[in-house]
């Protein structure tokens, strides 16, 4: 292979040929490809796409670009993976949930960047939870205790570490075909026969449109189907925040409730559902049904709860210990009563990050304890002078800073919205 003759390839819109194609990631991987060549490719791809057979390619090729985990089990193995949203804390009660009714969750997860929250920086507010484990004890806690939640390793998929990296910077960031193998090299590395994904779409999600979800759902369940996994794709709005509270201590606390069988009921609805499509897919139960029934019922006698328990237990956290709360927690009140007919992710997820709850850049320590709780929800009515939301911050000066673009996030009408449809659609292959 010819580096600049692969990138004329792409460059006129050509298909490579397979061999070309691993011999490429392999370069990419091994660091014997400069930088520009990389980018050039990358940006080839960008404009001219490619067909779901070199996708497929890619795809195996960067996940065989390190160590591939594999599981011999008595239970099947399921994963899912959401592509990030205002308040999405739906992993941390869907993994032991789904290890309460027979499935094992090996759930390698990532960390937040920009005003989308990630679930290692949320289990960190845990005290002494450990994401930072190695692949041996990953595939033993998975085995012993039916769920296991870590970080990346160096080791798995190390061809997409560096190809994230230059996308990031020349601008190639929403190429489908490259989102669709990032994802899916590291999840199928991970070792999960059966993957979930939870597309999101609306102003908090990267996907903006859900036509634009729907073709990243179709790409990534062929690219699963084509490798051997069993996917299906559940396709969510986010235009508004998932639950009442955005930051990562409080959303631990949202999803206790959750596991104990309360909580808000869009983050409820939401989690008993992919549980149900993720045993349903791998063949726990004869039916969706029954599988939705089957985890409702462990959602909300402990069962969940205890599997929580024993892998915060396993990965080093104390549940009895206080979760981080934040110096300051000051209310915003309602200037005008009516109905809640919106609140915009986007400028909530923005707010978030202003008040310490994320990260702008990757090297940024979020405050654990800040963001955003008790937050009204689209049908609530609210009478003038009642709470909208709580601001939790280490000063005052940074919850002074985002209260009117707070205010201008959430709409009150006269009348009640229209009911939100969450679920706005079902995919499999």
């Amino acid at each position: 292979m010819i580096p600049q003759w692969f990138i004329e390839e792409k460059r006129d819109g050509k298909a490579h040929a397979e061999a070309d194609l691993r011999e490429w990631v392999a370069a990419v991987a091994d660091g014997s490809l400069p930088d520009y060549q990389v980018s050039a490719w990358l940006m080839a791809v960008y404009l001219n796409g490619m067909t779901s057979a070199e996708i497929a390619i890619l795809t195996d090729a960067m996940m065989h670009s390190g160590e591939c985990v594999s599981f011999n089990l008595q239970r099947p193995t399921a994963d899912k993976h959401s592509t990030g949203g205002i308040g999405d804390k739906i992993s941390i009660p869907l993994a032991p949930l789904c290890a309460a009714i027979g499935l094992a969750v090996p759930m390698i997860s990532g960390r937040g960047l920009g005003i989308t929250g990630g679930t290692l920086d949320k289990l960190e507010s845990i005290p002494g939870f450990n994401v930072r484990l190695p692949i041996s004890e990953f595939k033993r806690l998975t085995d012993q205790v039916g769920c296991c939640m870590i970080g990346q390793t160096d080791t798995l998929a190390p061809a997409d570490r560096r190809l994230y990296a230059l996308r990031d910077v020349t601008g190639t960031v929403p190429s489908i075909p490259l989102i669709t193998a990032s994802i899916m090299s590291k999840k199928l590395a991970e070792g999960a026969q059966t993957l979930l994904f939870d597309v999101k779409f609306g102003s908090g999600a990267f996907m903006k449109t859900l036509a634009d979800a729907r073709i990243l759902a179709q790409h990534l369940i062929e690219t699963g189907r084509r490798l051997g996994r069993t996917c299906c794709a559940l396709l969510t709005d986010m235009n508004q925040p998932l639950g009442k509270t955005i930051g990562n201590a409080l959303e631990i606390r949202e999803s206790l409730e959750i596991l104990s069988g309360k909580g808000p009921a869009d983050v409820r609805l939401l989690t008993l559902t992919e549980a149900a499509h993720m045993a349903y897919a791998a063949g726990l139960f004869p039916t969706l049904e029954a599988a939705y029934a089957r985890a409702e019922v462990a959602l909300d006698n402990g069962e969940a709860m205890t599997y929580f328990q024993k892998m915060c237990e396993a990965q080093g956290g104390n549940l009895a210990l206080p979760l981080p709360k934040a110096p300051y927690s000051e209310p915003l009140y309602a200037e005008t009563a009516g109905y809640v007919a919106h609140v915009n992710a986007e400028q909530l997820g923005r707010a978030a990050l202003t008040l310490g709850a994320g990260r702008v850049a990757v090297t940024d320590t979020p405050d654990p304890a800040a963001g955003i709780e008790a937050l009204v929800q689209a049908g609530d009515y609210v009478e003038a002078g009642s709470v909208l939301c709580r601001l939790c911050a280490d000063n005052l000066e940074k919850i002074a800073n985002v209260r009117e673009q707070i205010r201008q996030a959430i709409t009150l009408t006269p009348t009640p919205p229209p009911p939100r449809s969450l679920i706005v659609e079902v995919m499999s292959a």
